[in-house]
């Protein structure tokens, strides 16, 4: 088994509430090819799209699968908002505590920078009876995570278990690991959220704009919770081009309309130095792993 320090990890509790759904204006946007559009985007309780579903071909831009929250919408930039998103890692145990669905536990799938959400995912049970103003705890636990044989891998966002149920492979005699992932997103199309330090918080987006080479290298077929890798990217001090660097990540949000956007990946595992392989796995997502979302509702 690898080592890691998650006997070290501080568990720590974070609270939020259903986002309210936000559109950028109410009138019409412009995409990448100038065709204006008017179209559902983030926040609220998304009762028909999940983690598993395509990430492509939905009436939407930037749509987050389940329940979007967040901590305040009128302080969406503030040290306690960031937190929140900080806090609450990918794969955490969150609880609805509030409303006619009190006591149901969901997952955190992801972070969505800009908009500041920290998404989950309920069970339909829970979602027809959730409000927006029901508020949700998440303990918060995996940042600080560390492989301790592996001291040029960093991980971010990621809950120790989840960590350990992604069938990650040691290489001890090169020093590197093995990770099984849906996609390798080739480093060129990656786009809007390039440059940022937030690797803690957030996301950044694969771009679409080339519909023909998306298709042709079958990026077309991700699903909401794929683990993908991107090549050439560093996400160690920041997210940026450095040959031969590999990220994981985990697709958070929909395809989008606008230029230099595309499906959204929040960092979970990173290396500046060619220490992570990807393998190629057709199920190496969320929703097949933990049994949520899309996955939830074909077990039942």
């Amino acid at each position: 088994m690898i080592r890691t320090n998650r006997d070290k990890v501080v568990m720590i509790s974070v609270q939020g509430k259903v986002a309210d759904p936000c559109i950028r204006t109410g009138s019409y946007n412009v995409d990448k090819n100038g065709v204006p559009f008017l179209l559902p985007g983030t926040g609220g309780i998304t009762y028909n799209i999940k983690v598993g579903d395509p990430a492509f071909g939905w009436a939407g831009d930037h749509v987050e699968p389940g329940v979007s929250t967040i901590l305040n919408i009128e302080k969406r930039y503030d040290p306690p908002t960031r937190g929140y998103n900080f806090y609450a890692c990918v794969g955490n145990e969150a609880s609805i505590i509030t409303g006619d669905a009190k006591g149901t536990k969901g997952v955190v799938t992801g972070h969505h920078g800009g908009i500041e959400h920290v998404i989950i995912d309920f069970p339909d049970k829970a979602l027809k009876k959730m409000t927006i103003d029901d508020k949700i705890l998440i303990k918060g636990y995996g940042q600080g995570l560390e492989l301790l044989d592996y001291p040029d891998i960093h991980i971010f966002n990621l809950d120790p278990d989840l960590f350990f149920k992604m069938g990650i492979i040691e290489n001890r005699k090169k020093g590197k690991i093995k990770v099984p992932v849906a996609h390798i997103v080739p480093g060129k199309l990656m786009g809007s959220g390039v440059g940022s330090l937030s690797m803690g918080t957030g996301d950044y987006d694969i771009m679409t704009t080339d519909e023909d080479l998306i298709k042709e290298i079958g990026l077309d077929t991700l699903r909401f919770g794929d683990f993908v890798a991107i090549a050439d990217h560093d996400n160690v001090y920041g997210r940026s081009y450095r040959k031969g660097a590999i990220t994981i990540g985990i697709v958070i949000h929909s395809d989008c309309k606008f230029a230099g956007h595309g499906p959204g990946v929040t960092t979970l595992i990173s290396s500046s130095k060619p220490l992570i392989e990807p393998v190629i796995k057709k199920t190496a997502n969320i929703a097949d792993m933990m049994k949520i979302g899309r996955k939830r509702l074909q077990k039942r």
